[in-house]
């Protein structure tokens, strides 16, 4: 029976595993980024901006092409394996492409790496030893993705927030010790040490749950009475994880666009600058923003791949709901950032930049950020929902758009940043609106898809938005801290000097946040 209690189970229970893993992803990166934030206070400190540009800005950069690439379409892909499929062989077989394709392409992509890389870059005490514990680090976390796909398809969500909490905590605390007690000649080599810390827990996290025999060969099938043929891989998911790796090849050169040309276009001095600018930028990104589009994930692939019969609309339903929760949530992000961070700035940069820091682009790159975060945000959970709704066709329309928004992004980044010189802050701006052109993409393609079946009004821009109620009562604490900042600009930006101008924010903060309440209070009770 297509409305079965069995069938209404799942879905309850996908949707109860999905907002656990939300609330235990948060808090998890609440703990290990406040964490990693102390510690980073210590680290800008005792690293100089050229090392600390060189780890955060090309290191990173490396390896997060080497995961991207090795991973990210295979794990987008079987989100969508049915029930049933779970424990298929060829499901199986699938998950463990990463590892044979990702681990020879982490050394290749390290080598080409080291031979580009500029002499001022190269000529660092251990580089390229650093590249090549960067490479097999990462080689490491690919032998844990075949673990992490079969925990995320059994919704086994406590077992990641456990491997990601210790691989961070091991992380910060090698990078730390070697910075704090190596020569200062080790400094590159402390962020290698810190890498493979988090590699290695990973993979021992992983392995100590599923074990490591059986996980890492092909499985074989047995003979289809059909056609009398085998197949290795489910010729679905196959195609699907195919098409999804060819694009994360364009998706990630908009994700990590400014990265590469920060890379090649600043000093090592303005790299340290833009990584520490980045690193406290995103702070609210990876907290609570990053576990949403994750978890959302999940939830959308798993509950519209189980859709049968006369449940159909109820699950679409449950779907429209929970996405247009999240992009009001990002509105009211987006109005409070907007309203409050640009005059309470100066006193956060002045409190947690060091002073060498602030003489680089860091400050106005934070600036920027204010905007970037909630474009994030509403990037991250529209192609949250795109990937989990997809056809192979929809992706080859996406791609054709992605390639267009590259080229966009190339000529928009070059245009700000070095013909209007706006530097390195203008590399943020593009993205900013990259970012929000892929947004309108996923955002067309997700009233497309309920209006098809049944529920356009259910997906509007009215809904995604605050009343204007709300949106009045922003605006006009708005204007009052800006009035305070320009009143309180001449006195030196400490916490006591500045105590009134902040204790102004403070209570136009809680305004905002009652009117946002009274709001929310109202609707529940109209529901």
């Amino acid at each position: 029976m297509s409305d079965s209690p069995v069938s209404t189970s799942y879905e309850s229970s996908l949707l109860s595993a999905s907002l656990g893993s939300a609330s235990s992803l948060v808090l998890l990166q609440a703990v290990s980024r406040i964490f990693t934030f102390a510690l980073n206070q210590a680290l800008v400190r005792l690293a100089s901006p050229q090392t600390f540009g060189t780890a955060a800005i090309q290191f990173e950069l490396l390896l997060s092409t080497i995961l991207f690439l090795s991973r990210e379409g295979v794990r987008n892909a079987l989100l969508r394996s049915s029930s049933k499929q779970n424990d298929s062989k060829q499901v199986a077989n699938i998950s463990v492409l990463p590892v044979y394709f990702g681990i020879p392409s982490a050394f290749l992509m390290s080598f080409a790496y080291i031979w580009i890389s500029a002499e001022s870059t190269s000529v660092q005490p251990f580089f390229t030893t650093s590249v090549l514990i960067y490479a097999t680090a990462a080689s490491i976390e690919l032998l844990s993705e075949p673990l992490y796909i079969r925990a995320q398809n059994e919704l086994r969500f406590d077992i990641r927030v456990r491997a990601e909490g210790l691989a961070v905590f091991f992380k910060t605390i090698f990078t730390f010790l070697v910075l704090a007690f190596g020569p200062s000649e080790w400094a590159l080599l402390a962020f290698a040490a810190g890498q493979m810390g988090y590699g290695l827990a990973t993979f021992a996290t992983f392995a100590s749950v599923y074990g490591v025999s059986g996980h890492f060969g092909l499985k074989s099938v047995d003979k289809r009475s059909e056609n009398n043929s085998a197949h290795r891989f489910d010729p679905e998911l196959m195609r699907l994880s195919k098409s999804m790796t060819v694009q994360s090849v364009v998706k990630h050169f908009l994700t990590e666009g400014d990265k590469f040309l920060v890379s090649r276009l600043s000093p090592l001095e303005d790299q340290g600058g833009y990584a520490i600018a980045s690193n406290y930028g995103s702070l609210v990104a990876r907290i609570i923003f990053q576990p949403i589009e994750e978890t959302s994930r999940v939830f959308f692939s798993k509950s519209l791949a189980s859709v049968n019969g006369k449940r159909d609309q109820e699950v679409y339903r449950t779907a429209s709901r929970l996405l247009m929760t999240l992009l009001l949530l990002f509105s009211h992000l987006l109005l409070l950032l907007a309203a409050f961070a640009p005059p309470y700035l100066p006193i956060a940069t002045a409190i947690f930049l060091p002073p060498r820091y602030r003489q680089t682009s860091a400050p106005q790159i934070l600036g920027a950020y204010i905007y970037y975060i909630p474009t994030m945000a509403f990037n991250g959970v529209l192609e949250a929902f795109f990937s989990s709704a997809c056809t192979t066709e929809d992706l080859r329309g996406q791609s054709r758009m992605m390639m267009a928004a590259s080229a966009g992004f190339v000529v928009a980044s070059f245009a700000l940043s070095q013909t209007l010189g706006m530097g390195d802050v203008g590399l943020i701006w593009a993205n900013i609106a990259n970012l929000g052109l892929r947004a309108s993409y996923a955002w067309i393609f997700a009233r497309r898809f309920f209006a098809v079946r049944g529920l356009g009004g259910a997906v509007s821009l009215s809904e995604a938005l605050p009343p204007m109620q709300v949106m009045g009562v922003f605006a006009a604490a708005a204007a009052i801290v800006r009035a305070s900042a320009i009143k309180h600009a001449h006195l030196a930006t400490t916490l006591w000097v500045q105590k009134t101008h902040i204790a102004v924010g403070g209570t136009a903060g809680i305004a905002c946040l009652l009117a946002w309440f009274v709001d929310v209070t109202i609707q529940m009770f109209k529901d």
